[in-house]
């Protein structure tokens, strides 16, 4: 493969691996694992594997838990490429400056929107994952042009205040959910704590995530060979894993997700890494992109799907299908768990549809 040396040139494997990113996520909003989680209730190999779908609840790391790593990661590797085209597009800066924060702006906004809808009232929560990425991208935007060094060092320094913040709000018991300094943060900002533990200052330790990828995006737009960027890659992620789990496993600070713990950062940072390169070896080094179509429609129109699935997916889609596969199969025997999974499926196909229908018209939603 030629080295990338055009900024406008797209790399098929981060299209492939936000994609997959996605269509994992609006399977998650199509009920796919709650209806595959329903279907095998009792402890055996099917409930624990489809388990890894869902969150932690606590102190511990499933493959749910790497999806947002991985969403926040990836938008911070596509920045350099974006950023480089609207640069060559625009000569003044500030046109580009005033770009960034209205997509924050909007971003933020949208955010906040999904919890009224969630809520179905107005509520100010800032729990989501967009309201996180608004602050992760002006902060990377903001490091962009620096050494990677100094974007390497502030990303680390953001994990230390993490931790700074956390022990010395309550050195007793740092990380234990309903006294941490997250939830603090949460009553000032909010009057309220999330039931589930999710906390809105996630977004300085995850910030690091976007900053990772923003090294990344630079490293792969550079002269280097494809074996020295996935070296890289590789080194990096095993770096991340090792501190990440290392951590949490001498007792110095718990793997926690649901408050981004710098542990967590860490192991999932280096778990992202892995996936980038193994990604970029196999799609733009291998060439094995032909298979990849199906996850590059829905990475195409990211942001948009994203919404769509949380707004209308399990709360229209899957019940509207519902009235048809129920309505044609549970006359002939069909088990109340299987035609969960059907309509859970068909719901999938639906969203994939659209992402393809879109696609195949050139259309797509840009903020």
């Amino acid at each position: 493969m030629d080295n990338l040396s055009s900024p406008s040139k797209r790399l098929v494997s981060l299209d492939t691996f936000r994609g997959i990113t996605m269509f994992l996520l609006i399977a998650e909003a199509a009920l796919v694992y709650d209806s595959l989680l329903e279907a095998f209730p009792d402890p055996g190999f099917f409930n624990s594997f489809f388990t890894q779908f869902t969150h932690h609840p606590w102190n511990g790391l499933r493959f749910w838990d790497l999806i947002q790593p991985f969403f926040m990661f990836i938008v911070g590797v596509a920045m350099p490429f974006s950023l480089n085209k609207r640069l060559a597009n625009h000569a003044d800066k500030s046109q580009v400056t005033k770009h960034i924060i209205k997509r924050c702006l909007l971003l933020f906004l949208f955010g906040t929107g999904l919890h009224c809808i969630y809520s179905g009232k107005l509520v100010f929560e800032l729990w989501n994952v967009l309201t996180q990425l608004s602050f992760t991208i002006l902060v990377t935007y903001f490091l962009i042009s620096k050494s990677w060094k100094i974007q390497l060092g502030v990303s680390l320094a953001l994990l230390l205040l993490t931790e700074f913040l956390y022990r010395i709000y309550n050195p007793a018991v740092p990380y234990e959910h309903g006294t941490n300094f997250g939830n603090y943060i949460d009553m000032i900002l909010m009057g309220k704590i999330n039931n589930g533990g999710w906390v809105a200052i996630n977004c300085i330790p995850t910030a690091a995530h976007t900053i990772w990828g923003a090294i990344c995006g630079n490293i792969l737009l550079s002269k280097k060979t494809d074996s020295e960027k996935i070296k890289i890659f590789v080194l990096a992620g095993i770096t991340g894993l090792i501190l990440g789990y290392g951590l949490d496993l001498m007792g110095i600070t718990p793997i926690i997700k649901r408050i981004s713990t710098s542990s967590f950062a860490l192991a999932s940072g280096g778990w992202a890494l892995l996936a980038l390169a193994f990604s970029f070896w196999l799609i733009d080094v291998k060439k094995y992109q032909s298979k990849a179509f199906p996850f590059i429609i829905v990475g195409m129109n990211s942001i948009f799907i994203y919404l769509f699935a949380e707004i209308l997916g399990h709360r229209w889609l899957n019940r509207t299908l519902g009235i048809f596969t129920n309505g044609f199969l549970e006359p002939l025997g069909f088990s109340e768990h299987l035609l969960g999974i059907i309509t859970a499926f068909c719901t999938l196909a639906a969203m994939w549809g659209l992402c393809y229908f879109l696609f195949k018209k050139k259309i797509f939603f840009k903020i």
